[in-house]
């Protein structure tokens, strides 16, 4: 169902791709729990779907900005067990995120500060326009990040970068978040959505089963010695051989014609 422009966040299911979009543009699309709630429930709705029927999904914002961050009007008196219950909110949303079984893409237009930099790091990769700004901006606050930065933005750029990065509050370009690491690709502001689009097509091509497996072995073996990820690369290895996809892959490499994945089991 085509959801009403008045949401604060839209999701469009074309051709095995969603897209997500924050819709506070007036906000500058800040994250506050009522926010938090409907982004969960909705990536909860997309992990739901069918196996294969989703294969892709973009995650971008309306208007100027991605995600300028949480809502500081809304944070600003409140004790330590609500700033408690806030945290366990962005973090139940942006980990359903981080753990969808198909490829996110962060599409980020404009502003992506606090909040809106944690979004980012919970997709897959981040694709940006040349205008688009980073930051973990929180110190500058009295505060840190809340919704998984201090974790996620060290594995994305090393510890050293990240340091300096939350330490500093520090605002980066987009061209510099590609230089760390922190960005995958930057876009002129015109190309960034339908370049976005086109990667999530790609994306959608290749077996949908396999990009699944892919992900799962990358994230259950993030953080484990060298032996333990190995292990986990063998078990998802081992566990796609006898699929629909793996039998048609091979059968179509062999005979040399293009592969029709099912995406699914």
């Amino acid at each position: 169902m085509e959801p009403s422009s008045s949401a604060p966040i839209l999701v469009e299911i074309n051709d095995s791709i969603a897209r997500i979009t924050l819709n506070r543009p007036e906000k500058l699309n800040a994250l506050n729990p009522g926010v938090l709630r409907l982004l969960k429930q909705e990536v909860e709705r997309l992990a739901a779907a069918p196996a294969g029927s989703i294969r892709c999904a973009v995650v971008t914002g309306e208007g100027k900005a991605f995600v300028a961050g949480a809502d500081i009007a809304a944070m600003q008196n409140m004790s330590p067990s609500e700033a408690n219950d806030m945290a366990e909110l962005g973090h139940a949303a942006l980990d359903a995120l981080e753990h969808l079984p198909f490829p996110v893409i962060a599409a980020v237009n404009g502003f992506a500060l606090g909040g809106g930099c944690e979004l980012a790091l919970a997709c897959d990769f981040i694709y940006a326009s040349s205008r688009a700004k980073f930051a973990q901006p929180e110190v500058k606050l009295g505060i840190i990040p809340g919704f998984g930065g201090t974790a996620r933005l060290s594995r994305r750029v090393g510890i050293a970068r990240a340091r300096e990065l939350i330490y500093t509050g520090a605002m980066v370009s987009a061209e510099e978040a590609e230089r760390i690491g922190l960005v995958n690709a930057v876009f002129p502001p015109d190309e960034l959505l339908p370049k976005t689009l086109d990667a999530a097509r790609s994306l959608s091509e290749v077996s949908g089963l396999a990009v699944r497996a892919a992900k799962q072995a990358l994230r259950e073996g993030e953080g484990h010695l060298l032996p333990e990820a190995n292990a986990i690369e063998k078990r998802v290895f081992s566990a796609c051989f006898g699929s629909e996809d793996q039998i048609e892959g091979m059968a179509a490499f062999v005979e040399k014609r293009p592969p029709r994945f099912n995406h699914g089991t």
